[in-house]
């Protein structure tokens, strides 16, 4: 019989590798939903905002069910390690915070990796820096919740469910665009790229 895999290892499998930034997502992820008290999202009811594009976004994908497809995962680049969850059901909303951690990795852990990022590490120190990074990230799996992140009440204004719009055929390149994305010039519609278009020569 068939084991049904966890939402760890559906994680690793979406993300493609094992890293200390996917386990800090995925418990980033697990205790914004258990905060809403809410589950996996099939269709918009919760709906994610991201402040990272690191690899903790992508467990925290697998786990809430918000993908930039249904359009219940923003993402706004500020390189910040942290999330806001929000349930449309409830209104709730709470922000997620991962606390640094280079503070609690073992000293080896850290000159290893500084070694291995300056290109001056041997196989061996490789190797032992993989089995290391495996049992921080098993901490990290097994950490009380206090330890690693930070949960903020919050209010947050939920955008609208995603909505579909028409397209219109840019002008210039001839590829169809969304209207809402579509810019105006000379009278037509053009895309985003060739809205920026300017020919070197203008005739007399």
């Amino acid at each position: 019989m068939c084991r049904e895999k966890t939402d760890w290892e559906k994680s690793l499998e979406f993300h493609g590798h094992i890293c200390i930034g996917l386990a800090l997502g995925y418990r980033a992820a697990k205790a914004g939903l258990e905060s809403l008290e809410a589950r996996r999202s099939p269709d918009e009811e919760i709906i994610v905002i991201a402040e990272t594009d690191n690899c903790g976004l992508d467990a925290v994908q697998v786990v809430t069910g918000c993908t930039m497809g249904k359009g219940n995962l923003i993402f706004r680049d500020y390189g910040k390690n942290a999330y806001t969850f929000g349930c449309r059901d409830t209104g709730k909303a709470v922000r997620i915070i991962v606390k640094p951690r280079d503070t609690n990795f073992p000293e080896e852990f850290t000159a290893l990796r500084e070694r291995i990022r300056g290109g001056k590490a041997t196989p061996e120190e490789k190797e032992q820096l993989r089995k290391m990074q495996l049992e921080v990230i098993s901490g990290i799996l097994q950490a009380p919740q206090e330890e690693l992140i930070q949960v903020q009440d919050v209010q947050l204004d939920l955008p609208e469910k995603a909505r579909i719009f028409s397209s219109v055929t840019c002008a210039r390149c001839g590829e169809l665009v969304m209207e809402p994305r579509a810019r105006v010039r000379d009278g037509q519609f053009v895309c985003i790229p060739c809205s920026d278009y300017y020919p070197s020569r203008v005739a007399g």
